[in-house]
């Protein structure tokens, strides 16, 4: 098979390559795909996951990319709730090979099925930034309506998820971002938007929960606008100032086969849209990921054809 693979990691996005690697095979409890449509993040590279398996072994050649939407071709001893055909999506495993490629293995309990009026490309772009975005909001913040709450990257693959379904659940949603952002955040169903580059964060107020995607200084300076009894949520890194009185939670996406269900439900009632900016062929994948031109919405590699 034909997958997007790196061995150095002092190469960075200049070590990617295209190239021929043996299909895999299905462990016990997994199932093997025909990848239509593969997301990945750009900070890939630096997570030790990449490099090194469970054990801490060296795993290189890795093939990036821990999105996917495919076809299910092979199924592993024990594997159950999944049938030899069916269109499935979900996140693949941090520390295994990944969904740059043409086939991928992945643990069926990652994977949810997919509904036929879902395109691939739609699908690829939801799992880590849906589930990251609930998994924030009502597992570790647990909003409720009423309460307020401070979005960063308010458009971004996070931000933007988080916005429709924070909205939805009766929160006063403040977004936040670049001014470009702006009208996009406020379609989306934030009812106010701080541009990071030209306002002060500390005009946000006091807000019942924070929802980081950035770190740093603005994840540090977030704390002191925390009500007491309420969370900081980091996605970026663990909190280093803490809200007076308040959590503070840093945590990694969770698979969650039932909420990637219920996302993909909300997409086919309108409830819930996903922002998908570019699609490229599998053999640009390298020059997506170093790319420093900014494009509204995911990048999501197209491996087939839907």
């Amino acid at each position: 098979m034909r997958a997007i693979t790196v061995r150095d990691r002092k190469a960075g996005t200049d070590g990617l390559r295209l190239e021929d690697l043996p299909r895999p095979h299905a462990a016990e409890n997994d199932v093997v795909l025909r990848v239509h449509a593969a997301g990945f993040t750009r900070g890939e590279l630096d997570w030790p996951a990449t490099w090194t398996d469970r054990a801490g072994r060296d795993r290189t050649p890795s093939v990036p990319g821990h999105e996917v939407s495919g076809v299910v071709t092979e199924l592993g001893y024990g594997t159950t709730g999944l049938t030899v055909g069916q269109r499935v999506f979900g996140p693949t495993d941090w520390t295994r090979d990944g969904s740059l490629a043409e086939y991928v293995a992945v643990e069926a309990r990652n994977l949810a099925p997919l509904p036929a009026d879902i395109d691939h490309t739609t699908a690829a772009a939801l799992p880590i930034s849906g589930l990251t975005a609930w998994q924030g909001l009502f597992d570790h913040a647990r909003l409720t309506a009423g309460q307020t709450v401070l979005i960063h990257g308010a458009a971004g693959g996070v931000g933007s998820i988080a916005v429709q379904l924070a909205h939805e659940a009766g929160a006063r949603v403040v977004g936040t971002g670049r001014g470009a952002d702006r009208d996009t955040a406020l379609e989306l169903g934030a009812h106010a938007f701080l541009d990071l580059e030209t306002q002060r964060l500390e005009d946000a107020g006091q807000v019942d929960a924070v929802l980081d995607v950035i770190g740093g200084d603005v994840l540090d300076r977030s704390a002191a606008l925390v009500r007491p009894g309420g969370t900081l949520v980091s996605i970026a890194q663990p909190p280093t100032v803490r809200p007076d009185d308040a959590r503070a939670v840093f945590f990694v996406v969770e698979p969650d086969r039932a909420r990637l269900a219920d996302l993909a439900q909300r997409l086919r009632d309108g409830r819930l849209r996903v922002r998908v900016g570019s699609v490229r062929p599998l053999d640009e994948a390298p020059d997506a990921f170093s790319t420093r031109q900014r494009v509204p919405g995911r990048t999501i590699i197209r491996v087939a054809e839907d």
